[in-house]
């Protein structure tokens, strides 16, 4: 009997071993549910303060504006994307490392590494796309652009860690899609896909691996 426990113990163990040697697995619940708070925040922060209470989205009302009102416009929204985005970042690493230290693991690894790249191709060429949208004034694509681009970037770094990454990233993808179909409520697409869905991705991951 001892010998039986003894085996399913080195077993553990070794799957453990095999575990960490090809997954990241620093990811921090945390840093999913307060990248959702910001996301939402922002959100909020567009929709009252930047666009009026939502009057902007008002296609006639769009056209009484100037080509200088305009041009402020984009910069107020790309300025509250960006510091969503830096805020998202920042906590992303903070529970990380945070996780890392707590468990005796380290952050920077091959396999985090490899992560980080197949992340970050899909993220870069999305990056672009979007420049390239803002400079032809297509800006109604580009919430739906953030949302497939930041799902195809999760589905591809998904293999590298915990299985809920993929699922998130073909949600963002499912959410984008759709919401270039209904290219007048980006704000509310963006607030669901960034929002919503992150803090619901984050406390499904807290409660699984960190409580």
């Amino acid at each position: 009997m001892d010998n039986k426990t003894s085996h399913l113990e080195d077993l553990k163990i070794i799957r453990k071993v095999m575990e960490e040697s090809s997954r990241f697995l620093t990811l921090s619940g945390l840093s999913g549910i307060f990248a959702g708070i910001f996301a939402l925040t922002g959100a909020v922060i567009a929709y009252f303060a930047i666009l009026k209470n939502g009057i902007i989205h008002n296609d006639e009302y769009s056209r009484s504006l100037s080509i200088k009102e305009i041009n402020l416009l984009h910069v107020q929204l790309l300025t509250d994307g960006l510091i969503v985005l830096l805020l998202a970042i920042g906590a992303s690493l903070f529970f990380s490392i945070r996780k890392a230290k707590k468990t005796g693991v380290k952050i920077w690894t091959p396999v985090s590494k490899r992560m980080l790249i197949n992340l970050l191709i899909p993220l870069v060429a999305g990056g672009v796309f979007i420049i390239a949208l803002f400079i032809n004034n297509q800006t109604r694509m580009i919430v739906p652009s953030l949302l497939l681009f930041y799902g195809l970037a999760l589905v591809n770094a998904g293999k590298f860690t915990f299985s809920e990454i993929f699922y998130l990233g073909l949600l963002e993808i499912f959410t984008g899609l759709l919401s270039a179909f209904f290219l007048n409520l980006g704000i509310y697409f963006w607030a669901f896909g960034f929002g919503i869905l992150h803090i619901i991705y984050g406390l499904i991951m807290f409660g699984k691996y960190e409580r």
